[in-house]
């Protein structure tokens, strides 16, 4: 028992991922845990869900968002928590759910290549999106992808590696793990995002908790990094939308790639208007933003340029 306690707080020091949200995913994945389809990466079979909304026309180029669960999570969970799907019957849209898987873990390893190209959670959601545009009528002026924890740190991965089929990125409670200097692609790509300021997994401010090897960015100073990329207007506009929610934006940026934070406060490590995750575990879900219907409205002003 006790190697195993050793072996654990090895992999949430790997992981940078909060040592209850693994109690909450392994409660979870006893009652759910399905998948739809597999892609073998690197010797890897990695699980995937599509869900496509029963008014999903061939004949009519759709959109695709593709949804990244947090570490130790699976895209069950995923689906759950973020409630996409009944969105993307709304709307219209196809939601794609990918499995991370590391070393037997199912998570997103941002570390995994010397060539970020070739990293295999890359090369994974490439073959998802090859093999979903095979599937279906994809538009591809019209992919975007988002993710929880874990899941929005490869968010920003994706934005960094596949700006080339990527129109825009979401990020909740994202667990940045790379240094902002590791993204080398200057091409400008709209991001929305969303932090709680009592979320204690990935702290707002930044800092180091005992669970992850390097400090975690302060969330606010990563979005004016992503700001500096997009080469963005210096002054951001800040408004509130509720009582408990702030929201950041910054404007006049290059191809109109707007850069946005919803700050929410109190809020936990918990997707806002999403599934109501055991509050003395990962802190409060806030009820005063749908992060998925407005991350779907950020999405809808933003499409990936033809090349010319």
């Amino acid at each position: 028992m006790k190697r195993r306690g050793i072996a654990l707080a090895f992999v949430l020091s790997m992981l940078a991922l909060p040592a209850v949200a693994v109690v909450v995913g392994a409660a979870l994945h006893y009652f759910e845990n399905r998948t739809t389809g597999t892609i073998v990466v690197s010797g890897a079979t990695r699980p995937y869900i599509v869900h496509v909304p029963p008014r999903y026309d061939p004949a009519k180029p759709t959109p695709l968002v593709l949804s990244m669960h947090g570490a130790m999570n699976w895209p069950a969970f995923e689906m759950r928590v973020s409630g996409w799907n009944g969105l993307a019957d709304e709307k219209g849209f196809i939601v794609a759910y990918p499995g991370g898987e590391s070393a037997g873990l199912a998570i997103f390893n941002m570390r995994g290549a010397r060539t970020p190209a070739r990293m295999p959670d890359v090369v994974f959601i490439s073959q998802l999106i090859d093999k979903l545009q095979a599937s279906y009528n994809i538009d591809p002026s019209r992919i975007y992808a988002n993710g929880f924890s874990n899941g929005g740190g490869m968010s920003f991965v994706l934005s960094c590696v596949l700006s080339h089929r990527i129109a825009a990125v979401g990020l909740v409670a994202s667990a940045q793990t790379l240094p902002w200097e590791w993204c080398t692609d200057t091409k400008p790509v709209p991001m929305i995002a969303f932090h709680g300021t009592a979320d204690a997994g990935t702290p707002y401010r930044g800092g180091k908790v005992w669970f992850a090897p390097d400090p975690f960015p302060s969330i606010p100073k990563w979005a004016a990094n992503w700001a500096r990329r997009n080469r963005c207007a210096p002054s951001a506009v800040e408004s509130a939308t509720t009582a408990s929610v702030s929201k950041l934006e910054y404007t006049r940026c290059a191809d109109d790639a707007s850069v946005v934070l919803y700050t929410i406060r109190d809020g936990g490590h918990t997707w806002p208007g999403g599934l109501q995750l055991p509050e003395w575990i990962l802190g409060a879900t806030s009820r005063d933003i749908d992060a998925t219907r407005v991350m779907w409205k950020f999405y809808e002003e933003h499409r990936l340029e033809a090349k010319k």
